[in-house]
């Protein structure tokens, strides 16, 4: 009885290690105990249901450390049209990715965050945002300066955001490459956006590392500040990724038209036919939905009993995290002034989650493994062959043991492109059972932008011009 005090008085200083070795990074009962999921599930629960309210009450104060609790809190307040404060989470989450940025070498803090997630699980480690989820950072930060009016804003972290894409696309080349060569053998020639802008084309495998989402509005705000070229360059990238969007592939024979791109736009036309111009008395809408929730990762655990060869021996707890099959929810189509306003898929979030989580995989099963010789080790020191020493290490392995499920939870499932041509003057937007009302001038074209969660929907416009 008195070895197996002794045993938990170890623990116990093992506990306050970890915290001693973590305490700069995500040291939390709920880390420890618990994976993000779990603990975010009332915020991600009332954004999937449209209650932005709620969510923004749920908000937690800190559970992942202040990148990610940003990521949350920055999208659930811009979600709740409390653009200051989604302003300036985005901008604390983006301060505190470029000091990580700016560590020249590792520190000490971050090698014993390491250490000390490697003795107990991963949620302690600090967070390492994915390329799309950065990408989402810099495109909410351009449109929450797009509502304020700042295009200049806007536009850098539209070049930030491209940045971004630009690095994700270079890290995967040879496996974008490798699929299309692929395709080419199988008889499928690339499709004409991958010639244009000379990316390599992979079908779906391009659509889960570069987001047409982010080209596409970075194109139009080029071409609404009459940067043609640097819009050109983008509708053709966003082309590539999504070459059967019909927003997309007008905006791009638009924009070949006003450059002269006389070669470019006879191949476009032959390929996608005439684009649509604007007409007398007529007007354009852009029309970008965002529509549902990404799928919030979730843990699979199997218990694994290790012996030495004294047969002394204890269960680990393995935890991996999963994303479950994406859930599939309808949503009533948009009207406007009464006519169904077609829709074509932009980008899939739960694709590119999905695709970051695969190329972590090999990186988190390594880690699993070396945490459970880790732990073994640890047990060996602690508890040798006493029973009761070597149960309490089977209750604080299965306790501690958490799945790492961290990532960006309130980001949409999808995004949707529309673009249709109306009568200038007053305009009617149904969604659902809300009506939202905006003006369109003759010759001009307006962006109308929403997301949809449950039985709601966030919705503004603006006015972007003669385009």
């Amino acid at each position: 009885m008195e070895y197996g005090l002794q045993i938990t008085i170890r623990l116990i200083l093992l506990s306050f290690s970890t915290l001693l070795l973590t305490a700069c990074a995500n040291f939390s009962a709920g880390n420890l105990f618990s994976h993000y999921s779990a603990q975010n599930q009332e915020v991600y629960r009332a954004v999937k249901q449209g209650d932005y309210a709620a969510a923004e009450q749920a908000l937690p104060d800190d559970i992942a450390g202040e990148i990610l609790d940003n990521f949350e809190k920055g999208r659930v307040y811009l979600l709740n049209n409390n653009d200051k404060l989604s302003l300036s989470a985005f901008e604390l989450s983006d301060q505190a990715i470029r000091k990580e940025q700016d560590k020249a070498t590792v520190s000490i803090s971050d090698t014993a965050t390491s250490i000390g997630s490697l003795a107990v699980n991963d949620n302690l480690k600090l967070y390492q945002p994915a390329d799309y989820e950065l990408g989402f950072l810099h495109l909410y930060l351009g449109l929450n300066y797009i509502k304020e009016n700042k295009l200049d804003d806007a536009l850098v972290e539209m070049r930030r955001a491209n940045q971004v894409q630009e690095r994700a696309k270079a890290e995967r080349e040879r496996q974008l490459e490798a699929a299309q060569a692929e395709m080419e053998s199988k008889g499928l020639t690339p499709n004409l956006g991958s010639v244009l802008s000379r990316y390599p084309d992979a079908g779906k495998k391009l659509q889960a590392v570069q987001n047409a989402y982010l080209m596409y509005l970075s194109a139009l705000l080029y071409e609404a500040d009459n940067d043609l070229n640097s819009a050109y360059v983008d509708y053709r990238r966003a082309l590539a990724v999504m070459p059967d969007n019909q927003t997309v592939f007008d905006s791009t024979m638009r924009t070949a038209r006003r450059l002269g791109m006389s070669e470019d736009l006879r191949l476009l036309e032959k390929r996608y036919g005439k684009a649509k111009t604007n007409m007398p008395g007529k007007g354009r809408v852009i029309v970008l939905q965002e529509q549902d929730t990404v799928e919030a990762m979730q843990d699979w655990k199997l218990s694994l009993p290790l012996y030495d060869s004294r047969g002394n021996g204890a269960l680990y707890s393995l935890a991996l995290p999963y994303y479950p099959s994406p859930s599939s929810v309808q949503f009533s189509p948009l009207r406007i002034n009464q006519q169904i306003v077609s829709k074509a898929l932009l980008a899939d979030v739960n694709l590119m989650a999905q695709q970051d989580l695969t190329e972590r995989m090999p990186s988190i099963v390594i880690r699993q493994a070396l945490r459970v010789v880790a732990k073994d080790q640890l047990r060996r020191e602690a508890a040798g062959k006493d029973d009761v020493g070597n149960l309490l290490f089977n209750v604080w392995n299965t306790l501690t043991e958490q799945a790492d499920t961290r990532s960006w939870q309130t980001l949409p499932a999808k995004i949707y492109s529309s673009t249709l041509m109306v009568d200038a003057g007053k305009q009617r937007l149904d969604i659902g059972g809300e009506t939202y009302q905006f003006n369109v001038t003759e010759g001009n074209t307006v962006l109308v932008w929403l997301s949809r969660q449950g039985n709601s929907a966030t919705v503004w416009h603006k006015q972007l011009g003669r385009l």
